[in-house]
């Protein structure tokens, strides 16, 4: 049964944000598009953008209700960078959407035999393809850096060897059943490259966004935490270290970080991992 979605940390998001009426925000990540409605209901306007073209039934019913207010870029949110006019805000809501998860032919949950696919844009290789195609020391590292999977060399060589082609075989073949939720995140991230696209996405950040403005992210596990939270200490601290003098005032400086709330935590299981950071442009 799927899961209603249930936008992580949106009132936190919203707060930190704070008057966004008549503002422009780039909803880097739209997904089922409840941040996006949560913006144009508080009277931004909103550039929304997304790789996968499952979202256009919602896109098209946005666009009917809010009109020319709600914009969409059919694209991974890298191609932010393709922006013409500075922005107010930017919002990452990063990770996997509940949308995705819940359609089985997706290949993303192991809970639902399905192809072995996990492409977010649909367009691609697709996760079967990425495993027949790359050696057992490039599946190692995949396994080690994108999902802390243990022993990853003796994994990486049997799913090699059996070359899996749906989400049950790869299931079967990992014999600790705390690495099967990691090996799966691990293959995901690295055929859709989600770490490539947040580090491009937050290159482009300090020159599209005016003075004043904010940048958000939503966060839901290490890896992507550690990006944003090394480039927004990059962006308000010299040289990236907090212990160094100050020699020019910094361009951004850090918002509060939130978690999530007990209540939150209880109404929705998908907040359990989350962060939100934000910066704001002082300056340049």
């Amino acid at each position: 049964m799927a899961m209603k979605h249930i936008p992580v940390l949106l009132d936190s998001v919203l707060e930190a944000l704070g008057d966004i009426s008549g503002l422009t925000v780039v909803d880097c990540t739209f997904g089922a598009g409840g941040y996006s409605r949560a913006f144009l209901k508080a009277g931004a306007n909103v550039i929304a953008f997304d790789r996968d073209p499952n979202v256009l039934s919602d896109v098209e019913a946005m666009k009917a209700e809010f009109g020319d207010r709600f914009s969409f870029v059919p694209k991974t949110f890298s191609h932010v960078s393709e922006l013409e006019s500075p922005v107010d805000a930017i919002v990452f809501d990063l990770g996997i959407s509940s949308m995705q998860i819940d359609i089985a032919s997706r290949g993303f949950s192991f809970r639902a035999d399905a192809p072995l696919d996990m492409r977010m844009s649909v367009e691609g290789m697709t996760a079967a393809q990425f495993i027949e195609k790359s050696t057992v020391a490039e599946l190692t590292e995949v396994l080690r850096q994108y999902g802390d999977v243990k022993k990853a060399g003796v994994l990486a060589k049997a799913i090699k060897e059996a070359l899996p082609q749906t989400t049950f075989a790869l299931r079967d073949l990992i014999y600790n059943p705390h690495d099967v939720a990691p090996v799966f995140q691990a293959l995901r991230i690295a055929v859709n490259d989600e770490m490539g696209e947040l580090e491009r996405a937050l290159g482009a950040v300090p020159e599209l966004l005016k003075c004043g403005g904010k940048c958000v992210c939503v966060t839901f596990h290490s890896l992507e935490d550690r990006i944003v939270k090394n480039t927004f200490r990059k962006w308000t601290t010299p040289l990236g270290d907090p212990r160094m003098p100050v020699l020019e005032p910094a361009q951004f400086e850090l918002l509060r970080t939130q978690l999530p709330t007990d209540v939150e935590l209880e109404n929705n299981s998908r907040a359990r991992s989350a962060h939100m950071r934000g910066v704001i442009k002082l300056r340049g």
